[in-house]
Formats: C-alpha cells, sequence, structure tokens
C-alpha cells in the first residue's frame, strides 16, 4: 500500500476552498481542527489528504492547528475531480440506526441523491439533515469518493412519483413480485446514469402501493430473491443487483 493512503482524507467544504493550486492556503473547519489536533494528535507540518467534486484530491499540510481552528497548505494534486454518475436511492425511513446504515452503505455504494420517503408503513416521519449529512461526509471520507450525496427533503411516495423524470428508470424492490408483476422479475436490470433504485419500509410497501407502482410506465419491478430481506438489507442488495455500471473507476494506488 501506498504511503499517500495511509494519511488522514478529509472533506473540504467548497465554500471554503472554490479553487487549489500549490502553496494555496486552506482554512480548516472548527470540528475538523478539533478531530486533527485532539484525536489525531497531528501537529503543524503534518500531511493529509483533502479533497471535494470540484477539486479532487490533494495531499496538504498543516500549517496551523489549535483547539478549534487550523490552516493547511496545498501540496499537490492525487487525484483529479471525478464524481459519481448520478445513481439515486429513494427509501422509506426506518429507525435510526438502520437510516444511519442506509446512507453510509448506499454512499459506499455510489449514491449520489438519497431520497427519504414517508410511506403507509412507515414508523418515522423526522429526520436530521445535519446528522446525516455528516454520515454520509464520513463515509466518503473513508471510501474514498470524491463527491459528498446529497439528502433531499422528506416527501411521500405520492409526491416522488409525481415529480420523478420520465426518462430515468426507478427499479422499486417488491417483495412476492412473481405474484404481482407479468414482466420477468429476474432478468438483469439495465442501468443508466440517472436511474434510481426504490426500497420501502420493514414490513414492505402496502398493496395499494404496489399496484400504484406497477402502473407507472418508468417504474421497473425488480426482485431482490425470495427470501424476506430487512429493508437496510435490501438497500445493499437492490444496488449490488444494479451493478457496477454507475460506481466510480476503481481508486488507483497513487
Amino acid at each position: 500500500m501506498n504511503g499517500l493512503s495511509r494519511l488522514p482524507r478529509l472533506y473540504v467544504d467548497p465554500t471554503l476552498l472554490p479553487e487549489a493550486q500549490p502553496a494555496a492556503p486552506c482554512p480548516v473547519a472548527p470540528e475538523q481542527a478539533r478531530y486533527l489536533g485532539t484525536v489525531l494528535r497531528k501537529k503543524t507540518g503534518d500531511q493529509l489528504r483533502i479533497f471535494h467534486a470540484g477539486i479532487g484530491e490533494w495531499l496538504a499540510s498543516i500549517a496551523d492547528i489549535r483547539k478549534d481552528r487550523g490552516s493547511l497548505t496545498l501540496e499537490r494534486q492525487i487525484r483529479p475531480p471525478q464524481p459519481c454518475p448520478p445513481l439515486r436511492l429513494a427509501f422509506a425511513l426506518l429507525k435510526r440506526d438502520a437510516t444511519d446504515l442506509v446512507l453510509r452503505m448506499g454512499t459506499e455504494l455510489g449514491v449520489t441523491e438519497f431520497l427519504p420517503l414517508i410511506t403507509e408503513r412507515t414508523n418515522t416521519h423526522r429526520i436530521n439533515p445535519e446528522r446525516l449529512h455528516a454520515i454520509a461526509t464520513e463515509a466518503a471520507e473513508q471510501c474514498e469518493r470524491l463527491d459528498i450525496p446529497t439528502i433531499t427533503p422528506v416527501q411521500t411516495l405520492p409526491a416522488l412519483l409525481g415529480e420523478w423524470p420520465q426518462q430515468a428508470t426507478l427499479f422499486a424492490a417488491i417483495e412476492r413480485l412473481d405474484d404481482r408483476a407479468p414482466t420477468n422479475p429476474h432478468t438483469p436490470p439495465k442501468v443508466k446514469a440517472g436511474d434510481g433504485l426504490l426500497i420501502g419500509p420493514e414490513g414492505g410497501l402496502s398493496d395499494a402501493e404496489c399496484q400504484t407502482l406497477l402502473k407507472r410506465p418508468f417504474i421497473a419491478p425488480i426482485s431482490l430473491g425470495s427470501l424476506v430481506l430487512r429493508a437496510d438489507t435490501a438497500v445493499v442488495a437492490g444496488l449490488a443487483l444494479l451493478g457496477n455500471g454507475l460506481r466510480s473507476t476503481p481508486v488507483s494506488s497513487q
């Protein structure tokens, strides 16, 4: 493993660093300064990697670090900008830990937009956008992607269907699909940029919701197998079923 891959990797808000060039300064957000100085025990001169979708990934060194503030100096670009192809994940809200897991795993699997939903069997109706953004950011830092997925406000399933772009396919994971859909649900889906995956709540989508979905021309029903999966497990299985075609190119060693 190349030495650069062992360096800490931090997301930088584009408003703090809209452009990047060698020797340019970069301010450090207070929480990141605390993380670098208190948790990682980093000092002036230590190196790290910083990134966002607009600049790619850069090698930087700590110019100053204090309790709740600091600054970096950019050294050189490690990777050019390379955002993930558009891939949406519409999912019914789950309990807190399960929702956290959906955000984390979805980020690792290349989701670029999360669309939390309220369905007939949804048990919770609220999210903390800042907290979920932090989870997605941490996952992006760890999995080596260069962009941070967006998280839309909570909406109902009918609202999602009413606003879904007609040219994009929404692959809907529907339980007991063989009994509902006339098409072959086991055919591997053909996915293009901008398509999405829909996962229902614990207990599944209601019969009425399933029938509503199957009437929409942009809905492509898919089966995740004969076993009944937890909703967070279904997210991983569904994203895996959509294939590797939309995921970012694997990170090469520097």
